[in-house]
């Protein structure tokens, strides 16, 4: 029998770039099956304490697990009445905000010409166009709001997701000294928990604080910004700048500039005490990511998901470096992923181990 012929680095390296480019190919043509599978599969992740702590005081499997599908149903209700009828009627008055803002360009331009700032208006208007942001921000809901029409396989997943949750620590024990190790696995799981849960309290609290704020202020559709403002707080670093810029243009050309000032500090502030604060005290830097990285995960998993991929985008590949922590062989694939290291923190890590 020959031997087989050794491969060289550059064909395996070609190899795993082919099997790479293979399966996003497959992702994206699998894209309606995938989105609201991930997207159940984070909400039974986010459902895990509650089911544990109902357990705990000795609530039945099949009641505790009912129950917690039932807040989600009536979350989901409460959600749909309050944001519901903003996103349809935004919507609507889609045409009529990008007319307000063109014309409130024009106006800035024609300001800037009789100051001897001459401006090419046509080709400015071509190339960077704000209204274009509001019908981004259309089709962002409108994707959101097509993947939560399978409302009833989302549930159906979460309540099997929360069983087999339930049940899988009973077979592990089963299997006993057939089991695989899982300490990685487990370690991986519990990361990815805490991520989840954390992040998820604090987009709640930012979201809240946006509502409360806008309707202080009096911009139009409080509660759809604060839900984008929940939506995007899972992207740092640039979510929620991306989350600001709609509801700063609408309060522009609702309100004008002063009022439009304020809506931009209120979202500086929240960005500031959630993402430098409270964020970095409860999460750590464990799961961090760098700039770079959270930027082109959200263009790549927009890509690929549509949507719903660009608010997931920062979990998935969180995952994607939390499982390369887990071996040995693909450790630096996760420090490349992570943040900037500071050499000095670094040596005092080696030191102290």
């Amino acid at each position: 029998m020959a031997e087989p012929t050794p491969v060289s680095r550059s064909e395996h390296i070609l190899l795993i770039t082919a099997c790479i480019v293979i399966i996003v190919a497959g992702m994206k043509l699998a894209a309606p099956l995938l989105v609201p599978i991930l997207l159940s599969a984070f909400v039974a992740i986010i459902c895990l304490p509650p089911l544990y702590f109902l357990l705990n005081k000795g609530v039945n499997v099949s009641v505790a697990v009912f129950t917690i599908t039932g807040s989600l149903v009536l979350i989901g209700l409460l959600v749909s009445l309050f944001a519901g009828s903003a996103i349809a009627d935004f919507s609507n008055n889609l045409p009529f905000y990008q007319a307000r803002i063109q014309g409130q360009t024009a106006q800035l331009l024609a300001w800037l010409a009789k100051m001897g700032v001459e401006l090419p208006a046509g080709n400015l208007l071509e190339s960077f166009n704000p209204s274009s942001v509001m019908q981004l921000v259309g089709k962002l809901l409108s994707g959101l709001g097509n993947a939560l029409t399978h409302v009833f396989l989302l549930l159906l997943i979460v309540i099997f997701v929360l069983f087999e949750a339930v049940a899988l620590p009973h077979k592990w024990a089963v299997m006993d000294s057939h089991a695989p190790n899982t300490h990685a696995f487990e370690q991986f799981l519990k990361t990815v928990h805490s991520y989840l849960v954390i992040k998820s309290l604090v987009s709640v609290a930012t979201g809240v604080f946006i509502t409360i704020w806008l309707t202080i202020l009096g911009v139009d559709y409080p509660v759809l910004w604060g839900l984008m403002a929940f939506l995007f707080n899972f992207v740092p670093n640039i979510g929620s700048m991306i989350a600001a810029i709609p509801a700063v243009m609408l309060a522009t050309v609702q309100l004008g500039l002063d009022v439009a000032a304020y809506t931009a500090l209120g979202y500086i502030i929240v960005n500031v005490v959630m993402g430098n604060i409270i964020e970095p005290r409860y999460m750590g830097k464990g799961v961090g990511l760098s700039t770079l990285v959270v930027f082109l995960s959200l263009v790549v998993w927009g890509w690929i998901l549509g949507p719903v991929g660009m608010l997931l985008s920062v979990p998935l590949t969180m995952i994607v470096k939390l499982a390369c922590e887990a071996n040995p062989k693909t450790q630096w694939i996760a420090i490349l992923l992570g943040p900037d290291i500071d050499p000095e923190e670094n040596q005092k890590e080696a030191t102290q181990a």
